[in-house]
C-alpha cells in the first residue's frame, strides 16, 4: 500500500515541500531514498522504538521510502513524525483521512514524544502558500507556526496523540495566535535608555543622525569613556519594527534556531555582539550545511562590534560585500542560499593600543609606528563604508554627578521615525531602497542638491582629507539626514559643515 506525507525542507529562509512516500510490500527489508543525510537515515531506530512504546508495531514487510524530490538533500530529524505515521498508515494500523492535507514535521523521542525542529515559521508560510489545511508540529513551535493566518496549527505532545487526532478520535486544539496584538505588545519595550547615560550630548546627536538615516557608525575613544554603553542604547531610538519586518527577522531567527520555547513574534530590532575572535563564516554564515551567520541574525537591527580593531582582518573583510548588497550569497557545488543582511554597524574601538592616543588628559605611551600599525588593522575600503566616525570624550565629574534629566530615548526616537517618515515618502517609487544610507549615486543626484556655499566646503573638505568617491559620497548622505532631522528641502552649508564632522578617522591626526 502507498502513502503519501508530506514534510518540508529549509533552504536559506525559504521552505521546499518533501513528499515523503511510504510503501510496503513483501519481504522484510527498509529502504530509505531521496539523498537523506545521516540524521535521516538513523531515523529507522528511533522510529521503531517510539512505535513499539506506542502499543503500535513495526510491520513485518518490506518497507520503501521515498522522499522527494530526489535531487535536494534531506537533512536534520525533523522527518520522523512524517515517515512514522506514513508507516502506521501504510500497514493499516491507522486510518488517517486526512494525512496528506497536512505539513508534519518533528523529532521523535524513543518513548513517543515529540522533539522541537528549526525553520517552522517559513516551513508554515510555505504550507500556506501551497493550499495545505494545516500544520502539525511540536508543542513548542506551535505558536511559531501559529503567527502564520489562514492555517490550522496543532501542537504534538508525542506520536499517539497526533495519531488519535488525524483519526478523529480524540481532536487536539489548534493554537491560535493574534499575530497583531502580539507584535503591538512587545513592541516597546527597550531594556536601556538613553537618559540613563550623563554628558555626551555630542554623541547622542551623532547617534541621533545614524539612526534617522540608517548610518553606520563608529565610535573611537578610551577606554572607560562610555562607549559600549551608547551602542547598547543604540536599538532604543531605532524605529519600531513594522510587522513585514518582524516576519521577515524571525524567519531568519526560527531557522538558526534561536527563537527558543514557546516563542512566536520578534518585535524588538535585534542586537547582536559577537566576540572579536569570532571566524567569517561565523559572521557572515554558510558552513557545510549553511547556516545564517551575525550579520544575518542583525537583520533589520544592529550589528556591535566592540573593539574593531582586535577583529581578525579576513573576517572584517568579509563584510565588505554585504554591507553594500545588505544580503549574503552562499554558494556550494549544487546550490545557492541567499540570506538579508540589511543591518546597521556600530562599531568602537581604541585610538591606540594603551587607548590613550589624543586623550586630554592622559598621555599616551605608544610610539606614532605603533599606533599606525593599530589604525591600519582596519583597512581603508571597510572604513569608507562607515558613515560616522566620532570620537568619544570622557565625561566629567560634574557632568556624571548632575542632577539635571537627561533626553529620553522615547523623545530621541519620535525625531528619528519623523526623519525616516520622510525618507519614505522620498523613496516610495523606489526598489529596496528605504533610507538614506542605502542610496545609489541615481537617487543622491535628485534628493542631494547642494547650494554654492555648501559646494565649496565640500571642496575644501576633499581637498585637504584626500577623501575617496565613496567617502564623498558618504557625507552627502549623511547630510541629506541631518537636513531631514531639521525639516529642510535642501542641504545647507551647515548640515556639509557637520556631517564632514564626522569624519573623524580620515583627518591627518589619526594617522601617528
Amino acid at each position: 500500500m502507498l502513502i503519501k506525507t508530506f514534510g518540508s525542507a529549509v533552504y536559506g529562509v525559504d521552505a521546499t515541500t518533501i513528499t515523503i512516500e511510504t510503501n510496503l510490500d513483501r519481504g522484510v527489508n527498509f529502504h530509505l531514498v531521496g539523498l537523506p543525510d545521516n540524521a535521516v537515515k538513523e531515523s529507522q531506530h528511533r522510529i521503531t522504538a517510539a512505535l513499539k512504546n506506542n502499543e503500535f508495531r513495526w510491520p513485518g514487510f518490506k518497507i520503501t521510502i521515498n522522499m522527494a524530490p530526489a535531487d535536494i538533500r534531506k537533512e536534520g530529524s525533523a522527518y520522523d513524525l512524517p515517515i512514522a505515521l506514513g508507516i502506521l498508515a501504510a500497514s493499516e494500523q491507522a486510518e488517517m483521512p486526512e494525512l496528506d492535507r497536512f505539513i508534519i514535521m518533528g523529532e521523535l523521542s524513543l518513548d513517543g514524544g515529540v522533539q522541537p525542529v528549526n525553520g517552522v515559521l517559513p516551513i508554515a508560510i510555505q504550507a500556506r502558500k501551497e493550499g495545505f489545511k494545516g500544520m502539525v508540529v511540536p508543542a513548542e513551535n506551535a505558536r511559531e507556526a501559529a503567527i502564520v493566518d489562514g492555517l490550522e496549527v496543532y501542537a504534538a505532545e508525542d506520536l499517539k496523540s497526533v495519531v488519535e487526532h488525524l483519526e478523529g478520535s480524540r481532536l487536539l486544539e489548534p493554537t491560535v495566535v493574534n499575530t497583531r496584538e502580539e507584535f503591538k505588545e512587545h513592541l516597546d519595550n527597550p531594556l536601556f535608555d538613553f537618559s540613563e547615560v550623563k554628558g555626551q550630548e555630542n554623541i547622542k546627536r551623532a547617534l541621533e543622525i545614524s539612526a534617522a538615516g540608517g548610518h553606520n557608525v563608529i565610535l573611537i575613544g578610551p577606554p572607560g569613556a562610555g562607549k559600549t554603553m551608547l551602542a547598547k542604547r543604540m536599538r532604543s531610538i531605532l524605529p519600531p519594527l513594522t510587522l513585514n519586518e518582524a516576519l521577515e527577522t524571525t524567519k531568519i531567527h526560527s531557522v538558526a534556531g534561536n527563537l527558543g520555547g514557546n516563542a512566536s513574534l520578534i518585535a524588538q530590532r535585534p542586537y547582536r555582539s559577537p566576540h572579536h575572535s569570532i571566524s567569517d563564516v561565523a559572521l557572515v554564515g554558510g558552513g557545510g550545511f549553511p547556516q545564517p551567520g551575525e550579520i544575518s541574525l542583525a537583520h533589520n537591527g544592529i550589528l556591535f562590534l566592540d573593539e574593531l580593531p582586535e577583529f581578525q582582518r579576513t573576517v572584517l573583510e568579509v563584510m565588505r560585500q554585504p554591507m553594500e548588497d545588505r544580503k549574503v550569497t552562499i554558494s556550494r557545488a549544487k546550490f545557492t542560499v541567499d540570506y538579508p543582511a540589511a543591518f546597521m554597524l556600530v562599531a568602537s574601538m581604541n585610538p591606540c593600543p594603551c587607548g590613550y592616543y589624543n586623550h586630554p588628559n592622559k598621555e599616551c605611551v605608544c610610539s606614532p609606528g605603533l599606533v599606525q600599525k593599530y589604525l591600519n588593522k582596519i583597512s581603508g575600503p571597510l572604513l569608507d563604508r562607515i558613515d560616522i566616525h566620532v570620537e568619544v570624550t570622557p565625561v566629567s565629574y560634574d557632568e556624571m554627578s548632575s542632577k539635571r534629566p537627561a533626553e529620553k530615548s522615547a523623545d530621541i526616537r519620535a525625531r528619528v521615525v519623523k526623519a525616516r517618515e520622510i525618507q519614505t515618502q522620498r523613496f516610495e517609487g523606489e526598489d529596496n531602497i528605504y533610507n538614506n544610507a542605502q542610496m545609489q549615486p541615481r537617487q543622491m543626484r535628485a534628493v542631494c542638491e547642494v547650494g554654492p556655499e555648501g559646494n565649496e566646503l565640500l571642496r575644501n573638505a576633499i581637498d585637504r582629507l584626500n577623501l575617496s568617491g565613496r567617502a564623498y559620497d558618504r557625507i552627502l548622505k549623511v547630510a541629506r539626514t541631518i537636513a531631514d532631522l531639521e525639516g529642510e528641502e535642501k542641504i545647507q552649508a551647515a548640515h556639509i559643515a557637520e556631517a564632514v564632522q564626522y569624519r573623524s578617522l580620515d583627518r591627518e591626526g589619526w594617522m601617528g
